[in-house]
């Protein structure tokens, strides 16, 4: 039996009925259209799936819509403005901290939860903040590349 959830997601108070055992990840790309967050493993492994989640950096799959209630949740899309891509999305373009594309969105979410926390970190926070995203394309050295432009810009 679906119940209700509440939700704030990317600035926009949402309410929607889902079952007790959806997840966070179908949640966002089933009922909300919102497929930039993309799904990997669906097992918490990969970081395909990882969103912004009252602060903090979240893989979705392993987390119940419902035990989100009243939560804010910004994903890939929420990040751009009108006036262009958010500095890390900027980044990734710019410093080719991108392939395929498919684990991007997860990466550059990893990316804004570790720069929200620590507006300057070093190579190895970075290499720690995205341990959990999988990538087969890139070889992670333009990623990490890029999160540090980012975090320049940021403090520039």
């Amino acid at each position: 039996m679906k119940k209700e959830l509440r939700i704030t997601v990317n600035g926009q108070l949402r309410q929607l009925l889902v079952e007790p055992y959806c997840s966070l990840l179908d949640t966002l790309r089933d009922e909300l259209d919102l497929t930039g967050t993309k799904k990997g493993c669906d097992e918490g492994d990969c970081g395909a799936c990882t969103v912004i989640l009252n602060g903090k950096a979240v893989t979705s799959c392993m987390i119940l819509a419902l035990s989100v209630r009243n939560g804010e949740i910004t994903t890939v899309e929420g990040l751009a403005t009108r006036d262009g891509l958010h500095p890390v999305q900027q980044a990734f373009v710019d410093h080719g901290g991108l392939q395929c594309g498919y684990c991007t969105p997860g990466l550059i979410m990893s990316a804004v939860g570790l720069l929200s926390e620590n507006s300057s970190p070093t190579e190895e926070e970075i290499k720690f903040a995205i341990g959990g995203n999988l990538c087969r394309c890139t070889g992670y050295s333009k990623v990490v590349e890029a999160i540090l432009a980012a975090s320049q810009a940021d403090n520039g």
